[in-house]
């Protein structure tokens, strides 16, 4: 009998408490009575006009005519308006404009505009957040609340007190014209979790929300705007579906909720009548049995789904008396302000009615400051409306959202570059640059374009892997996203092919796989949403594994792929794109690295150059500078190619070198005369590879060999040359130069002749001669193919190479000098060491030319104990091996093969490096540099030997340093 009695006190308590919760008014404010007191003593002093007049807001837009624009002043004035809601335009016009109107009006305007995505969905020059629906796949509500927030605080800045957001309307119908992407989706659970986080986000900074379009526009194929949409539901399916996210978000106190125009027979029984003048929608169950405290909001009343069911003027008043609070876009606010007016004095609308509705207006002011009203400032205004912090969570909504559907043999991400051959297709009407771009910047992409079926597939037959992107309008959430008919046939043809696999990423909106009936050929599905450079980029980056895929589908977009479905894939450590604010950097702070490479540039330091940054493995800045060659006419871009000179040694020898050492087959304490017997009588004998590539075998630092093939004119000695190959002159130095492939011989037999010099630290190229002949005898290959295959190819550089003039144009490679000495011409293409190129090409101290991002990719594994893009190419202890000082007490700073930072005052750093780092410099004007400890890979490219080696001025100038520093101080956390 207690436990009876226990349980239904429990009940009444649930009950009661629910009910409690339900009543809480989202009006109210902290200072409630003085909130009371002002909108009392307001509402006292207001004539029937001005009473009347605060129930209507209407519609003006920034961008309309003067004349149009002075008609709603004079309306404001003559009809003492409650509020205004601008539609398209300008931020700064609108601006002026409500310090304009609330100029002249007697109580604050209450401020509103659809912003459900950001005020860009209204105005340009402002910012646009993901859609709904993008939002939808998010599974941290947490982002979608950061969504809200910032939406919010833009609004507020621009004058707006209420948005009109968020659209809870559950997309259960995929061809639905006018909700789609405004929705958060079809899971009522997921609609309501991220109505809740977007309303919160809002309203803690001070605008209200609106709940729209009640009681649920998401199953229909009709747009409001143009007719009467119909849904014929019972009370049940209703209740469970689309009334579900209002319910909630009632209980978690939403301060206003909008009815749409719909026409729902189990809510009203009269035929064919709009929800928004139902009184048994809006009065009795809205109000009375949902217990509705807020302020209740129509769907615009000039739209067609409403303007027929009665003739002007009728509309509002019809909207009124069903129990709107405030009645948007009437078509002509002076015959429904006289309406309403005949309605009170006849006694039709009561004073008690009138006050309901009046006092929430006015409550809703008070809440949002305009008890306090003051001018929105226009200074700064573009800027505050598109921060850096909007760039920031943007990026990672979308980063969050993209959502992998469908991924057969765990393709993705894609691993093994080494092995694939990828094409890119196109298929949509839109932009798809930057994902082109970003994809290539991972791996060699081919884009393939056709005309029918067979010509692809003639083309793709040579690929293993093929990407197609469906690219469509990212310009609104309503503009088309299906494939074309073309489109529908060639994706399952190529899908069906047996030479590669294929992956499809759709950026639109996911009900575009409906268009297809069986996807079971398709490998692999990303969902991206939308078609930004945003999604763009972060689409190929998941692709790449440089993130995660982490989104759930927000709505069914196939039979096969049900609504929540999504895949999770993890990252495998490749580098990424983002802007320094992510990582912890300044933008601020790094643009002085722009002023600092153009101070190189006007000081005649180099004529171009190339720098990237990255930290945390995102890369947050890549510039080029200036031109190939001072009278150049083409520009630096990020793809050109730069002769790095000896950081040869740390991205070609190394790696090699630190192979075979893992590999048993080399150790550190290894004597010259074990790596070259025919050393054993030589002076270098006991030189160990150690004491080498510390630079403390008192080795010279290098030898001119060309010197001693020139002949009595300083010029190449036909002995050692001829103009063109043959079976015993096959070593080319430079177009019409090939060297005797004795001399090969000549220049061990020349290193081995030499003496050693004083027990200090000395610089050393020739150690790396002897460590090249070393590998390429132990694995009988030379170093470029055992460094194409063992490193470049399976880490992704596609722009690093020996020899790049066998690969890339001419044009695509910087020059490093005007050769008067040796090689008489302009050296562009070849390598610039006369030793390396005496070697054809590949040296083990010189040889290598990249792009920065190349560079950048192998520093980066480095500095991830030798892990990246899903390979581990070495093992921690490795790197730590070779990145250790071992005579810093002997007053040599360098690691084995690495460079280090200074042991005193000056050195190779800027001296704000931690212990742990390490890089190369290179002789033409090349740097880089990565420190575990702050995450941080900085490259620097310059070819400041053009046109003469002579110029030292980027030496004196300390200038890669300093743009070091300037990293350095751009930390912010």
């Amino acid at each position: 009998m207690k436990q009876q009695k226990f349980a239904v006190l429990s009940i009444a308590f649930f009950l009661f408490l629910n009910v409690s919760i339900a009543q809480v008014d989202p009006l109210l404010t902290s200072d409630s009575l003085a909130q009371k007191a002002w909108v009392n003593t307001t509402y006292d002093s207001m004539s029937l006009s001005e009473k009347i007049g605060q129930l209507f807001m209407v519609s003006v837009a920034s961008d309309q005519s003067k004349i149009a624009t002075d008609k709603i002043k004079a309306q404001i004035k003559n009809y003492h308006l409650g509020g205004v809601i601008f539609s398209k335009g300008g931020p700064a016009r609108q601006a002026r404009l409500t310090n304009d109107y609330q100029s002249v009006a007697k109580i604050p305007l209450l401020i509103g505009q659809d912003a459900e995505w950001g005020l860009a969905m209204r105005l340009d020059s402002t910012f646009s957040y993901p859609w709904n629906m993008t939002l939808g796949a998010i599974q941290k509500d947490s982002i979608v609340k950061a969504v809200g927030r910032s939406i919010g605080k833009h609004a507020k800045r621009i004058g707006v007190h209420i948005n009109f957001a968020p659209d809870l309307d559950i997309n259960n119908n995929a061809k639905n014209p006018i909700i789609g992407n405004r929705s958060f989706g079809e899971d009522r659970q997921n609609v309501t979790r991220k109505g809740i986080a977007f309303l919160q986000g809002m309203e803690s900074v001070g605008v209200l929300g609106s709940g729209k379009h009640f009681p649920g526009h998401g199953d229909t194929a009709t747009d409001s705007h143009k007719d009467l949409p119909f849904l014929d539901f019972t009370q049940e399916r209703l209740d469970s579906i689309e009334l579900y996210p209002f319910k909630k978000l009632i209980d978690t106190g939403i301060s206003s909720i909008m009815v749409g125009h719909l026409s729902i027979p189990a809510m009203e029984p009269k035929a064919g009548f709009p929800s928004s003048l139902s009184k048994n929608i809006i009065t009795d169950y809205l109000k009375t049995e949902l217990n509705y405290k807020g302020m209740v909001l129509t769907d615009a009343l000039n739209m067609q789904g409403v303007r027929k069911y009665a003739p002007e003027g009728e509309v509002e008043l019809a909207a009124f008396m069903a129990g709107n609070d405030m009645l948007l876009m009437p078509v002509d606010v002076a015959s429904a302000h006289q309406k309403l007016t005949v309605a009170y004095q006849k006694g039709k609308i009561s004073e008690a009615r009138l006050e309901a509705s009046v006092k929430k207006i006015l409550k809703a002011k008070y809440k949002v400051g305009l008890a306090n009203y003051k001018p929105v400032p226009l200074e700064n205004l573009i800027a505050d409306l598109n921060t850096i912090e909007d760039d920031l969570l943007y990026e990672t909504a979308i980063e969050n959202a993209i959502t992998v559907v469908k991924n057969k043999f765990n393709l993705l991400p894609l691993r093994k570059l080494d092995n694939k051959k990828i094409a890119y297709v196109k298929f949509g009407d839109s932009d798809n640059t930057t994902y082109v771009n970003t994809l290539k910047k991972y791996a060699a992409v081919d884009v393939i374009t056709a005309k029918d079926i067979a010509e692809y597939r003639d083309k793709i037959r040579h690929y293993n892997f093929v990407i197609i992107g469906l690219h469509r309008s990212n310009a609104s959430p309503w503009k088309a996203h299906s494939f074309t008919e073309n489109e529908k046939y060639w994706v399952q043809e190529i899908a069906r092919m047996r030479t590669s696999n294929t992956v499809l990423t759709v950026f639109t909106k996911p009900y575009a796989l409906l268009d297809v009936q069986d996807w079971e050929a398709m490998d692999g599905i990303l969902v991206a949403y939308q078609n930004s450079k945003v999604a763009q980029e972060k689409a190929a980056e998941v692709l790449f594994g440089a993130i995660g895929a982490k989104g759930r589908l927000p709505v069914t977009a196939h039979p096969s792929f049900k609504v929540n479905t999504g895949i999770t894939t993890k990252a495998i450590a490749r580098l990424g794109f983002s802007r320094p604010e992510r990582v912890g950097l300044s933008s601020t702070g790094l643009a002085q690295v722009d002023s600092l490479v153009q101070e190189g540039l006007d000081s005649l330091m180099f004529p171009g150059a190339q720098v990237l940054i990255s930290r945390k493995g995102k890369v947050v800045y890549h510039k080029s500078f200036g031109k190939p060659t001072y009278d150049s006419k083409d520009s630096i871009h990020n793809n050109y190619l730069f002769d790095l000179a000896s950081v040869t040694k740390i991205l070609g020898t190394l790696p090699l070198v630190m192979k075979l050492e893992e590999e048993g087959k080399l150790k550190l304490d290894y004597t010259f005369q074990e790596l070259i017997p025919a050393y054993a009588e030589s002076e270098l004998k006991d030189v160990t590879v150690l004491k080498a590539l510390s630079h403390y075998g008192r080795l010279p630092a290098w030898i001119a060999f060309y010197l001693s093939t020139l002949d009595e004119n300083r010029k190449p000695s036909d002995f050692y040359y001829r103009k063109t190959p043959s079976k015993d002159y096959a070593t080319k130095v430079f177009d019409g130069l090939y060297l005797s492939n004795a001399y090969k011989d000549s220049i061990y037999n020349r290193i081995g002749r030499q003496e050693l010099k004083s027990n200090k630290y000395r610089y050393s190229d020739v150690a790396y001669y002897v460590m090249k002949k070393y590998v390429e005898d132990t694995n009988k290959q030379r170093i470029d193919t055992l460094l194409t295959d063992f490193l470049l190819k399976p880490i992704g550089a596609t722009h690093m190479a020996y020899n790049p003039l066998d690969q890339f144009p001419r044009d695509s490679i910087v020059p490093t000098e005007e050769d008067n000495y040796y090689r008489y011409k302009r050296v562009q293409g070849y390598v610039h060491d006369m030793g390396a190129a005496m070697q054809g090409g590949v040296g083990g101290h010189a040889g290598l030319f990249s792009n920065a991002l190349d560079v950048a990719k192998i520093m980066q594994m480095y500095i991830q104990g030798g892990y990246y893009g899903g390979t581990r190419f070495f093992d921690a202890r490795t790197i730590k091996k070779f990145n250790t000082c071992y005579f810093c007490d002997e007053d040599v700073r360098r690691g084995v093969g690495f460079d280090k930072p200074q042991l005193k005052n000056s050195g190779p750093t800027c001296g704000c490096v931690s212990k742990e780092s390490f890089g190369h410099s290179g002789f033409t004007g090349t740097y880089t540099w990565a420190d575990p400890e702050e995450e941080i890979v900085y490259v620097f490219l310059s070819n400041r030997t053009y046109p003469t080696m002579t110029n030292n001025l980027l030496v004196k100038s300390g200038l890669r340093t300093r743009i070091q520093q300037a990293i350095y101080d751009s930390i912010i956390n």
